[in-house]
């Protein structure tokens, strides 16, 4: 036996491997790129065949589509956790809801990139798995500007959809300037974000 733990491919139960490629995959695509990553290398680094890899992913978009929507589905978790913090007032948690936004793009940009670029959505491959994950988050956004102008923060006559698109539209393009290395200095995003969150809530109701 001495020696075969060099050679033996890891062992996985049922499920668990899909999720180790996942999270391997992120590491990699945050570490050299979406360019630099391939079946052949993710199988090597988590120590299986490629035969493996392909049983749980046709091609490397698919792989792609998998890693941002786990982007996706973390995000959604963090705004689940503002939306239900009783604590907060629903302005603070519309505060909450854009800065952690921003924050949640910057600390994982490579992800974030990957996730609302035209690589995967303007790609003529099968998107379905990203969109099965990604339009319940846009939606899940919509719900929560919904209950923000029930409790006064936006006009109530305003289309909830597009007041979400609106309020998504300006944190996506504040995260992207950072991101893209056009404004660099943390406190110059942070006045931006102040400034955007006072205009975006310019017609809220004074407690």
């Amino acid at each position: 036996m001495a020696g075969s733990s060099s050679t033996k491919k890891a062992k996985y139960h049922h499920g668990d491997l899909r999720q180790a490629l996942i999270l391997a995959a992120t590491s990699m695509v945050e570490q050299e790129g979406v360019n630099n990553l391939s079946l052949r290398k993710l199988a090597e680094q988590v120590n299986v065949s490629r035969t493996a890899a392909y049983h749980h992913f046709k091609d490397k978009h698919d792989l792609l589509c998998a890693i941002a929507a786990q982007g996706f589905a973390q995000w959604t978790s963090l705004a689940q956790e503002i939306s239900d913090d009783s604590s907060l007032s629903a302005q603070e948690k519309f505060k909450q809801f854009f800065l952690k936004y921003i924050q949640f793009a910057i600390d994982n940009s490579a992800i974030y990139e990957l996730m609302f670029g035209h690589q995967l959505w303007q790609s003529e491959s099968d998107n379905s798995a990203l969109t099965r994950v990604s339009y319940p988050c846009f939606q899940y956004q919509v719900e929560m500007t919904r209950a923000w102008q029930q409790q006064g923060l936006f006009p109530i006559d305003e289309n909830p959809t597009r007041l979400a698109q609106v309020t998504w539209a300006t944190m996506h393009g504040l995260a992207k300037l950072y991101i893209d290395g056009i404004y660099t200095q943390s406190s110059t995003i942070e006045q931006m974000c102040d400034t955007a969150i006072n205009l975006l809530l310019k017609n809220a109701v004074s407690s």
